[in-house]
């Protein structure tokens, strides 16, 4: 029988064994090949310590609200995980005509050995054939990456810092330099992702746990600061140290999903002096875009597609580790416990 990961409770995950269901005329079902996860939102998940655990979100009013008594939080138990996944179609139902068997596809799909999904599903895409599974797995943080060096405006002659070298960072700092930008500087504690992010461009490195990384941006920068700030860490120093090496009136783009108690950020230092302008919006799902209606969602996805069949984009050395399935239980743990030896997870099948 097919099998598919479950997280069951905050850090516990089961490789269960379950049984296609018969397939409709309008659905398709995939074979996984590949797929990779999200470190820093599913972790969170993983964890159980987002928003979602502990409140509600009023799409209406836009807010996260307090659960009332007896309410139930929207993340709940049972839950899939995994981000993006490459497979084959393997059957078509009667009335399928966008897919066919033997269709390499690609999208949002998580760690499942099968997909049953309906023709129409939106998430789901032809492979282009110039792409590697490699790659198209990579689609989903290059999205996010291309979304935050928009909302900065970097433009041709800029300094960017980036903050936070996982899969995300390391994408943001090959589009800061697509982008036009004269330096780049990358700031990341762990040895393996900084070196990758050598490999891919960055001008200068930092290990924040070896200086001041603000200060160390303003001589790299002969005491102004940079452009543009961007931090995908997820982390609330980084996120201070972000402004702190951003030039006066410059800008910062927090593209991460951030978690609990802002420890380390205060703004009552050089955020409250520098009048800089703080940018949110590296969110793809959040629409519509601010330079609405030229960009949409759709747009994002077919121009980073676009870069990668021009070989714009890098990703080797960016998977790592690619576990077999059976060992994706341990593989998590590895992430969320021993970050240091990671950059993306990946999975394979068969």
């Amino acid at each position: 029988m097919p099998r598919e990961l479950i997280l069951t409770a905050p850090r516990t995950l089961e490789l269960r064994e379950y049984e296609e269901s018969p397939l409709k005329p309008s659905q398709v079902r995939v074979r996984s090949i590949l797929t990779a996860e999200k470190h820093g939102t599913t972790l969170a998940e993983y964890r159980g310590v987002t928003a979602f655990h502990n409140k509600r979100y009023d799409p209406k009013l836009g807010l996260f609200l307090k659960l009332k008594p007896g309410e139930k939080p929207s993340a709940r138990y049972p839950a899939r995980v995994g981000n993006m996944t490459v497979g084959v179609v393997v059957e078509v139902g009667e009335g399928v005509s966008r897919f066919k068997v033997g269709d390499r596809v690609y999208g949002y799909l998580p760690v499942r050995e099968t997909h049953t999904v309906e023709e129409s599903y939106e998430y789901i895409w032809h492979a282009p054939p110039e792409l590697s599974d490699e790659e198209l797995v990579c689609i989903d943080p290059a999205v996010v990456a291309l979304m935050g060096v928009r909302e900065g405006h970097v433009r041709l002659g800029d300094t960017v810092a980036v903050f936070g070298l996982g899969a995300i960072g390391l994408m943001t700092v090959q589009m800061a330099r697509l982008s036009g930008s004269l330096k780049v500087i990358a700031v990341e504690p762990i040895d393996l992702r900084r070196k990758l992010a050598e490999r891919y461009g960055a001008d200068h490195v930092i290990n924040p746990r070896t200086c001041d990384p603000g200060l160390e941006v303003k001589k790299l920068t002969n005491g102004r600061g940079v452009d543009v700030s961007i931090d995908t860490s997820g982390s609330y120093r980084a996120l201070h140290q972000a402004i702190r090496c951003t030039a006066y009136g410059g800008k910062v783009v927090p593209v991460s999903w951030y978690h609990g108690d802002a420890l380390g950020l205060d703004l009552g230092e050089e955020w409250h002096f520098n009048r800089y302008v703080m940018v949110s919006g590296a969110r793809v799902e959040s629409e519509p875009y601010r330079d609405h209606p030229r960009w949409y969602r759709a747009r994002v996805y077919e121009t980073v597609v676009e870069l990668f069949r021009r070989r714009m984009l890098r990703v080797d050395g960016m998977l790592n580790p690619i576990v077999p399935l059976e060992e994706a239980v341990e593989a998590y743990r590895l992430i969320d416990e021993h970050p240091e030896q990671t950059v993306k997870l990946a999975i394979k099948y068969g």
